[in-house]
């Protein structure tokens, strides 16, 4: 179930932020990565039940993030030798989303 809702609302934000913020840089699944890395972090963080963290963590998160075309995104960018995108793009998708999941790890852990 969790994994249901996740790509469904994945699949509307990525769709709204590319109507919104057309780019050939792949802000929709930065974003959508980020957001996810954060919310992961919230819910381990909250040591919630096993199968809270279970329907919320690996279900709706691990279902709406999107690590997959992230990858894919970058290989596209460097086979058409978009290498500035593409380092762009790997070191905030990484750092940002580290740095995003440790706050939400913190936060989660108030609470």
């Amino acid at each position: 179930m969790g994994g249901f809702f996740g790509a469904i609302f994945r699949f509307g934000m990525s769709n709204w932020i590319k109507s919104k913020y057309p780019s050939t840089f792949p802000i929709a699944t930065l974003f959508v990565n980020l957001i996810g890395s954060f919310l992961l972090g919230l819910i381990i963080g909250a040591n919630l039940e096993k199968s809270w963290q279970l329907l919320l963590g690996t279900g709706f998160t691990g279902a709406f993030t999107t690590f997959s075309t992230f990858k894919l995104e970058n290989v596209q960018l460097y086979e058409k030798k978009n290498w500035n995108v593409m380092v762009l793009y790997l070191s905030i998708g990484y750092t940002v989303g580290i740095l995003l999941a440790f706050i939400g790890l913190k936060i989660g852990e108030v609470f």
